[in-house]
């Protein structure tokens, strides 16, 4: 874990922003690369870094590694309404530098005996199962990756994974949510892994037997509001089967079973 200044290669757009019924708007998703070559080195997928967005914001915000590569870090984030901190990132330029921590908590865990595994993204979900999609191919592993959006405009994933869409609008792929696919996508992999929100979290929890996903090891990455990135002051407490647990520092990744959902307030 270290603190630097990392100087920023790439900050771009990448997505345009849309309005949901259930969420504030989201003006944007922006591909962020920054130069952090001892970060770089250390980072597995599932580990995020905390990042100061500017002056206007006291505590630094939580993002998940989306790429490593080289010397390089990348990083994807949606940008919303009324969002302070990702907002002023938006605006950085490259050739200007940004204050990170990282990297922080705990990746997700392949099974050495797995070779097929069914990664479920939501939305900008897709930012830490890119990262661990492409180090599974490089592994030799069947990767095949279940990607649901509100509509055709969607993260562009390397060719050497296989990947099923799934659309609110039913503009591209299967119309509907990624619980819909889930059933038939579930059965021939040994370990699913997961990164979207909170309602999907909950769907995959409660309709475990209807998805196929009973007695099936499922580890999700769990986005919760963060004080520090680092254990200290409790902030980002969740109840699970084996106590209190620290999101920063236990987690992001959990197993699906293991969360108390009737308890968590998210």
């Amino acid at each position: 874990m270290k603190l630097i200044d990392a100087e920023i290669l790439e900050n771009r757009q990448v997505l345009p922003g849309h309005k949901h019924i259930h969420a504030r708007g989201i003006l944007g998703s922006w591909l962020f690369r920054l130069n952090c070559p001892d970060i770089a080195r250390e980072a597995r997928p599932g580990q995020f870094l905390m990042v100061r967005c500017g002056p206007e914001t006291t505590l630094p915000r939580p993002f998940s590694i989306h790429q490593a590569e080289g010397d390089d870090i990348a990083l994807l984030y949606a940008v919303r309404e009324n969002g302070r901190g990702t907002e002023w990132l938006s605006r950085q330029k490259a050739g200007t530098s940004v204050s990170i921590l990282g990297p922080l908590g705990n990746g997700f865990a392949i099974d050495p005996k797995a070779r097929n595994l069914l990664l479920v993204a939501g939305g900008i979900g897709i930012a830490p199962l890119y990262f661990l999609a492409r180090q599974a191919v490089k592994d030799k592993r069947k990767v095949t990756l279940l990607y649901g959006t509100m509509d055709g405009n969607r993260y562009p994933v390397s060719p050497e994974i296989d990947v099923v869409v799934v659309t609110e609008d039913g503009s591209v792929g299967d119309k509907g949510f990624v619980t819909d696919l889930m059933p038939r996508l579930v059965r021939r992999a040994e370990q699913v892994f997961a990164c979207g929100p909170m309602p999907m979290y909950r769907a995959m929890f409660n309709r475990q037997s209807q998805l196929k996903l009973k007695g099936k090891p499922v580890q999700i990455s769990l986005e919760v509001r963060m004080g520090c990135g680092v254990g200290v002051c409790y902030g980002c407490t969740v109840k699970t089967k084996s106590g209190l647990k620290q999101v920063c520092k236990d987690g992001p990744i959990f197993e699906l079973d293991e969360i108390l959902w009737d308890e968590l307030n998210l």
